[in-house]
């Protein structure tokens, strides 16, 4: 199983490559030529931040949940 500390690292590892994605992005754009692979690229390092943000959001919720559940 991944550690919650993992989890965090790659979060923020993600967040780098999706900002970086973003201005690779905008230089393009800039330009005029725009690549469609360079749009959609955004988009991996996107939905990977959702999930692995949402994992963190919701893992106090869980540790609430079976503390209730074991101890009730």
């Amino acid at each position: 199983m991944i550690s919650s500390k993992g989890i965090r690292q790659f979060h923020r590892w993600l967040s780098v490559t999706f900002t970086a994605a973003v201005v690779l992005n905008l230089i393009v754009m800039g330009r005029g030529d725009i690549a469609m692979w360079i749009g959609l690229g955004t988009l991996v390092p996107l939905i990977l931040l959702m999930i692995t943000g949402l994992y963190m959001f919701a893992l106090p919720y869980a540790a609430r949940w079976r503390a209730r559940r074991v101890g009730g």
